[in-house]
This record gives C-alpha cells, structure tokens and sequence, in this order.
C-alpha cells in the first residue's frame, strides 16, 4: 500500500475525516469537549452519537496498538511499527478500509444495550454481513468482510457486553471491509472498485471542489485549501429536516446549522459554488415559521424555534446575489423578497413594543452574542447592532422591489430605513458611542464590548464623524489576533469566556466590511490582515482567545473557514472583486 500525499494534512483532533454529503465522520470526538482514545464512526442523525470504537490491533495477539493517525482529503491511515491500517469514502454512506500487518477491531462503542438505547449487534445472513442497529441514530451499520478473517464477539448479545469484530489477515497479506450507514435495508454490498481508486476519486472530488471556491489561492493564502476542506467535509445531504444539501457549522458537537453562521457559508461559496451558496441561505428560509420568524437553528430532526437569530440577511443577501456569477433572475429575487420581507416584518411587529420604534432581543442569544456584557444589566433590550442590521434589510428590500417593479414599496422600505437609522442616532447615540436601552425600564447603558460598535455596518450610510468614533473604539479592541469581543481592560474580560473576550468570526467579517464601505480601508485591511494570520497559524476554531490566539471550542467551524475564505478571496483580489 502506498500513502496519500494530496491534499493538505490536518490533525483529526481538531479536524473531522468525512466527505461531501455524508452525515457521519470519522474522529476522536465523542461529545462536547469530550475526546476518546480511539477513533470512532461518529454520525450525526439525530444528534452527534458516536456509534463504533475502531481500535488498531496487533494481528498475532489481537492487543490494541500505537499507531500515528494522519489525514488528508481521500485517506485517513493509522500508521504503527508493523504495519497500517488505511480508511477511504466510497460513497457519503459508505467508507473502506484496508489493513496489512496491522489489524482493526470495529466495536460498538456503547457498552450497554438496554430496550430503548444502546447498539444490537448480529449477523445477517439475507446480506451476508455483520450489522450494528443504534437506538440514538435510528440507523444500522453494516460491516462487509472483503477479505481477511473476522473473530466475532458479542453477536445477539443483550444487557452488558463487547460486541464487534476483530480484522486481521494471513502475514504479508491483507483485509478489507466496508461499513455502510443504512435505514432498514439494501442489497448486499457490491463494488468493483478497487480501494486506490476509491480514495483517489474522493481526492479529485475534494480537488475540484477546492478549484472552485478558491481559485485565487497561492502562497500568500496558505490556509485557503483546509478552509475548503472544512466546508467541503461538513456539508451532508438533505434528510431529515435538512431539505437542501447543507454545511453545518461543524461535524465536531455543533452540528447543526444556525440562522445567521449560514449566511458567511453562502458568501465564501458563491462564485464557485453557487447552487450550493444559494441552498445555504435558504436552508433556513424553508422553515420560516407564520410570523415570519427564522428559527434559530435547523438540524437532522429538529427545528428550534424558541430563539431567533439577527436580520442580517439583507446585507448577507446584498453580497451574495453581486458575487454570484450569474444574477438571480426575477423569480428568485420574488422570492427572497418574499421571505425577508417576512422577516423584516417579524421584528416590526412581534419585536416592537407598543409606541416603541425599534426591534428588541428578548436574550443575548438573540443577538447571536450569547452572553454578550451588553446584556448583563438587562435582557430584553433595544440595541444598535439590531437597528443596524434592520436598517441594512430595510435597504435591501428597497433595492428589490426596485428591481421587481414594486415602486410604491421601495418608497416605503426607503423611508423606514431612513426613519430607523435617524431614530438610532438620535436616541441611542451618546455622542461618543451607542448605548443599549431596556424596554421594560427605559434605562441605558453602554459596555465594554465589541456589540455596542456594530453599528459600523452601516458603512457609508453612517454620518462620517459618527464613523469615526466607532473606528477609533474598535481600535482599541485589536490585539495582535484580531477583534476582541470584549475590551481585555475590561473587568468581564475571560479568556474563554464566549462573547466576553474571544475573537470570532462573524464579527470580524461584518465589521471589516463595514469599514472598509465607511472608507476606513487601513484599519479594515489591518482587521483582515490579523484574522488571515490566526487561521493560518491556528486553524478554524468556533472562536479564539483574543491574548494567545488559541483555538476554543469546537475545532473545526465552518463559519471560521468561510470567514478566511471571504477575506482571503478579497485580499488575493484587492482592487478588482473586493467583497463590497
């Protein structure tokens, strides 16, 4: 057996192995902030559920052995003293693996089978194969001996028990198998393929993807193909409640995808992936609810509701349809009309208190900034970033209906743009910065985080000394990885502390955007500058301790690769197709 070279490497501790369209990976994750010793076939049908512990085996005394894992797209191979054992997608159901003088235990990696949870194990004899059936995904695993011998262990076993099989080969020899993630069943397992093939087709597939979505790469933009990559292995196919293909935010623990990290997918997709871009700032329109509301996050099997996200799929959608390759016809630009005007009137409505004139979260989560110090003296709280953004959506749907022949409308969207954003600066403008105001006791306040400055968003529409102002904070919140969310003078300051100190994507892209249309390109050139480098030097993690630039969290976030894609893409094309 001969390595795979292609592509880049990556550590599956912090980076998944999956392909395109597959809702399962194959990683040491098991759970939140939870790392196991062995790699497992992790799915994430109805949640994140690690289904089967694989072990390399010394194939003599069938004892666990050290192997060195390494990753790249199209192979994943544990790598020992005598020999390797090599793991390859075939399909997004369906994975291969081949070992010579190493061998594999495939085990249940539940050690308890009870009536409602657990993984039966049992031989059919209609497919000729082993098959794991688990209660937490509802699917069924099926194990196809190739070639080489299997010592099976705990076949129909209830209660207590290790149930799996043990691949070795004759010496010199090899084994193989395939594992397919199944509902209830299929024809036995037939391929013609050879395994080289298998995992070089995976590779030209991951190739062309990367081609794609970052054809400006080089080598001032080192990170652009992993950034790729973690796109490229988190998206899966529609089941479930997912009704388009989808890239969930990561296929670590935060599997799902949320109604505002998608729009950063869509826009580092666009001009290479456009169907794929378009289907990702949908995804979440498909389950808007009857009063206009996007849900706050959409999944296998479920669709949560009991928070929103922020409107900031009218600038989202002002980037996306100007870096499509193609522009959106009438029938598609109807229908995003449709749908944000829906949501726009969610929050003029559901989320305005009577006489009030703006829009209100009822939770920091609303915000997208859980527990954000803006909303440490009150929840339920008016903001500027939600004016903003609202007023950004307002814009957008005076455009469309421009563009759509709905003269009347544009005028009136216009006009409550304009009606919001001056309300904004008259009534949340201190003079030197916004405040937050609660709307249960009309109280104000300002903080020392990042939040109260998003207000920068509104790039060129801003009065220019109030521009300015919002510059000069945002300054002082640069450290050398970027934009913390949190002063670090500031007493609320936590190195891993969320939206209290680390630095995180979303915010880097919208405030950068926001300042570079406010004319303010050195310090948004800086911004871009800083976040490139955190992600070449430290991946894609969910978010970054703003002092060490260390990653937090889940490790590998597709909003992160997107963001550095985003920028990336800009830089490498500075003064011909800037994101604006």
């Amino acid at each position: 057996m001969t390595a795979d070279h292609s592509g880049p490497a990556f550590s599956v501790h912090d980076i998944p192995f999956s392909t395109y369209g597959s809702w399962f990976g194959i990683s040491p994750v098991v759970a939140e902030k939870t790392y196991a010793e062995d790699l497992h076939l992790v799915s994430h049908q109805n949640g994140l559920h690690a289904v089967l512990r694989l072990t390399p085996l010394d194939p003599v005394t069938g004892d666990r052995v050290e192997t060195r894992v390494g990753a790249r797209p199209g192979l994943l191979s544990w790598t020992g003293a005598g020999g390797r054992v090599d793991l390859a997608y075939e399909s997004p159901d369906t994975v291969r693996l081949r070992g010579s003088g190493t061998g594999i235990a495939v085990r249940a990696a539940a050690e308890v089978l009870t009536p409602f949870s657990g993984t039966y194990f049992f031989h059919d004899a209609a497919a000729g194969a082993h098959v794991f059936t688990s209660y937490e995904t509802g699917r069924r695993y099926r194990v196809t001996v190739l070639s080489g011998t299997a010592d099976v262990t705990g076949a129909q076993a209830l209660g207590s028990a290790e149930r799996g099989l043990a691949m070795a080969a004759e010496t010199g020899g090899t084994w193989e198998i395939a594992i397919e993630e199944l509902d209830t069943a299929r024809p036995p397992y037939s391929s013609e393929a050879a395994f080289d093939e298998i995992a070089a087709a995976t590779r030209g597939s991951f190739a062309e993807f990367a081609d794609a979505v970052a054809p400006w790469r080089s080598s001032a933009t080192p990170a652009a193909e992993l950034a790729a990559y973690v796109l490229w292995s988190a998206t899966v196919r529609p089941t479930g409640l997912v009704t388009r293909p989808a890239v969930l935010m990561s296929k670590h623990w935060m599997d799902k995808v949320w109604s505002w990290d998608h729009c950063f997918n869509a826009l580092a997709l666009a001009p290479g992936c456009p169907e794929l871009a378009r289907d990702q700032f949908s995804l979440p329109f498909d389950h808007q609810d009857a009063s206009g509301a996007l849900p706050d996050s959409v999944t296998h099997s479920e669709v949560l509701y009991n928070f929103v996200k922020p409107p900031i799929h009218g600038w989202a959608f002002g980037h996306l349809r100007r870096r499509l390759p193609t522009p959106p016809g009438p029938d598609e630009l109807a229908e995003v009309y449709h749908r944000l005007e829906r949501w726009t009137n969610f929050w003029l409505t559901a989320r305005r208190a009577p006489g009030a004139t703006f829009p209100h979260y009822q939770h920091g989560n609303d915000s997208g900034w859980d527990n954000a110090t803006t909303f440490d003296p009150e929840r339920v709280v008016e903001t500027a970033d939600l004016a903003a953004f609202l007023v950004l959506q307002l814009r957008e749907l005076a455009d469309l209906a421009l563009e759509l022949d709905r003269t009347d409308e544009a005028g009136r969207w216009k006009r409550a743009a304009e009606q919001t954003q001056a309300a904004m600066l008259d009534q949340l403008w201190s003079g030197d910065r916004f405040v937050a105001r609660g709307v249960g006791t009309g109280d104000t306040w300002d903080s020392a985080g990042l939040l109260d400055l998003m207000p920068i968003v509104l790039g060129e529409h801003l009065p220019g000394e109030v521009s300015a102002a919002l510059a000069d904070h945002i300054k002082a919140h640069l450290t050398p990885y970027g934009l913390a969310t949190e002063l670090p003078t500031s007493p609320h300051y936590l190195d891993d502390g969320y939206w209290r100190g680390p630095i995180w994507a979303p915010a880097t892209v919208l405030i950068e955007d926001g300042l570079r249309r406010a004319g303010h390109r050195r310090l948004a050139d800086d911004i871009s500058a800083r976040f490139r480098a955190l992600c070449e030097a430290h991946g894609f993690a969910e978010n970054f301790d703003a002092l060490t630039g260390r990653g937090l969290r889940d490790r590998a976030y597709t909003w992160t690769a997107a963001a550095y894609l985003i920028l990336a893409e800009a830089y490498a094309l500075r003064g011909e197709h800037d994101l604006t």
